[in-house]
């Protein structure tokens, strides 16, 4: 992985690749973005770029320095996740630990915290005094959703960087380009933030299966309500997408909003443009104005499952909720 690999962020690249050739690197980066937008990617490229032995401002890709960050093995690289649901004060006293020792002749101890926000209090405090008051030359990445969530003294000791979705247009077209099915990339780009989280998404074997799904429901709830109820049961809750409700939901909001569009007589940018024929007409069974309020009676009670709603209850709401609109 190299800078030069990794699609679009080019505000990020430019500002790592000066400290690079400037010789001025920040002791400690924020990489702040939504998940897929290629931040632990770039912590990596930094990673390589520091210790390759060929490159000025990217990483060769092909040295002995190079190949063990590739490979995961090299000593002055350390990586921290969550043990359970947060990162706890043990874990950041063992990486001072760590630190406590010279680098390797590279020189520049390396770590990246993955979801820096769910670090525990003891844990931020002891990571800000690591901060302050490194034993060596040390570059810190920290890698969250949502930066702000980190406490204030440690960012305003570290530099930001803020990682932006890909244009949905240019997502569709790269996939489209890769040759992956076209009625999985609208959806997966809308969903998503990035490329590789796109790609993984469409690779899941339970993805194809929830669109698939969702469409049946939305159109028996609509045109023969009883029968979407027994589909719930069969081809949700007994299977393993229900794991997976709050995607349903997800494709039932862009569904609604092709509904709008349809409505509107606007055909351009439709994310299940492979399901016209029966769309268009169901479309022109309702008012703009409805449609408009199931997508927000959706986005509703798709909240409600992130505070562990019973998934069943809110999914059976959303179908009565859409007969009686």
């Amino acid at each position: 992985m190299s800078f030069q690999a990794i699609p679009g962020q080019a505000a990020a690249k430019r500002l790592l690749q000066n400290g690079l050739r400037q010789d001025r690197l920040s002791h400690a980066y924020i990489f702040s973005g939504p998940v897929g937008t290629g931040r632990s990617e770039m912590a990596l490229a930094l990673a390589k770029a520091i210790y390759c032995q060929n490159g000025i401002d990217d990483a060769c890709g092909e040295c002995l320095e190079c190949r063990k960050v590739e490979h995961g093995n090299h000593p002055d690289l350390h990586m921290v996740s969550p043990e359970g649901a947060s990162i706890k004060i043990e874990q950041i006293r063992e990486l001072q630990k760590e630190f406590a020792y010279r680098a390797t002749a590279s020189g520049t101890k390396i770590y990246v915290l993955y979801h820096a926000e769910k670090m525990t209090v003891q844990a931020a405090n002891s990571l800000l005094k690591f901060l302050e008051e490194p034993n060596s030359r040390v570059v810190a990445i920290l890698i969250t959703e949502n930066g702000n969530a980190l406490l204030p003294t440690i960012q305003s000791r570290s530099q930001w960087i803020q990682f932006t979705p890909m244009a949905r247009e240019q997502m569709v077209l790269t996939l489209l380009e890769e040759g992956l099915p076209a009625a999985l990339v609208g959806p997966a780009a809308h969903v998503t933030a990035g490329l590789q989280a796109a790609r993984d998404l469409i690779g899941a074997n339970w993805f194809a299966e929830m669109r698939t799904v969702m469409l049946q429901l939305a159109k028996e709830t609509l045109t023969r309500f009883p029968t979407s109820m027994i589909t719930v049961q069969q081809r949700i809750v007994k299977t393993e997408l229900a794991d997976h409700v709050s995607t349903l939901f997800d494709l039932l909001i862009l569904w609604f909003k092709d509904m709008v569009q349809l409505r509107l007589e606007r055909r351009d940018k439709l994310v299940y443009n492979d399901q016209l024929d029966w769309m268009s007409s169901l479309a022109l069974s309702r008012d703009v104005s409805i449609w408009v309020r199931m997508m927000e009676q959706a986005v509703d009670l798709q909240k409600r499952l992130r505070f562990n709603a019973n998934s069943q209850l809110v999914i059976e709401k959303m179908l009565v909720e859409m007969q009686g609109v």
